[in-house]
């Protein structure tokens, strides 16, 4: 919780990795297999799959000698379409997309409430590269899909490296209960200073009640709120900020908007599953 102080606090530094390093991965990694081990199961394979052409040929052969060469077609056919059924897929596969459960109600959310795209964003306020998002991506990615994104924000504070981030989370809400979420949202991340003054002062630009705004930053009353966000993004396995979901599909990092461009025209055209 913030006290009232007129040191300043540095907003952003850019040298800082803002990652969570005792949270687990949001996607586990595939994992390697032995080189020994694959070259033991490719020499038993090829071992069992000359016995399994043996035994068809002589299978065959009996077939001719008991049957007659008439049956031997359907057998020869049916045994190559049970082999294609089974052979392994081509080197080229599609890509696997997972789609996490990501609740939004009674998050500040900015955009249509039916809209196709919602994005989920977990994010803190001095981390340089979620500011980095909002000054490079965040609008132009807005601009891009007029009326076909809900931005969601979310809370995760990297205390441990950002001092500032859990108050600048405190004042975000405090505005919020005044009805000015987004305007102080975008007063944050344009800010070079994070101290509980500063964020008075912008409460004032905005027209807020200073006087409620200030009682809400000593009371407590958010703090809650930003904690569950912060439990349910690492059990989730969010390991930095900032970290996006789009429509349920995880976005890591202060990517390019090509890059959420060229998810969100796949997830609009139904190509993703």
């Amino acid at each position: 919780m913030a006290t009232k102080t007129k040191k300043t606090t540095p907003a952003f530094d850019s040298d800082e990795e803002d990652i969570i390093e005792e949270a687990p991965a949001l996607v586990p990694a595939p994992t390697t297999q032995d080189s020994s081990e694959e070259t033991i199961t490719f020499k038993k394979s090829h071992f069992y799959s000359v016995l399994v052409v043996l035994a068809f040929a002589v299978g065959v052969l009996v077939g001719y000698v008991v049957w007659g060469p008439g049956s031997g077609s359907s057998t020869t056919t049916a045994a190559a379409a049970q082999a294609a059924a089974q052979a392994p897929a081509g080197a080229e596969q599609a890509p696997q997309y997972r789609r996490y459960d990501i609740p939004t109600e009674g998050f500040p959310s900015l955009g249509p409430d039916d809209a196709p795209i919602v994005i989920v964003e977990f994010s803190d306020f001095q981390c340089p590269f979620c500011r980095r998002f909002h000054d490079e991506t965040y609008q132009s990615l807005l601009e891009a899909y007029p009326g076909q994104i809900r931005f969601v924000y979310r809370n995760l504070p990297l205390t441990s490296i950002h001092p500032a981030a859990m108050p600048s989370a405190i004042a975000s809400l405090c505005a919020k209960d005044q009805n000015a979420y987004w305007d102080y949202h975008e007063k944050l991340f344009s800010s070079e200073q994070l101290d509980e003054e500063t964020f008075i002062r912008y409460a004032a630009d905005l027209g807020l009640d200073t006087e409620k705004f200030t009682a809400c930053l000593a009371s407590g009353d958010h703090d809650a709120e930003i904690q569950e966000d912060m439990s349910f993004a690492i059990d989730l396995g969010v390991q930095s900020t900032p970290t996006f979901f789009v429509n349920g599909l995880a976005i890591v990092g202060a990517q390019p908007l090509a890059n959420f461009q060229q998810l969100i025209d796949k997830e609009l055209a139904g190509e993703i599953p």
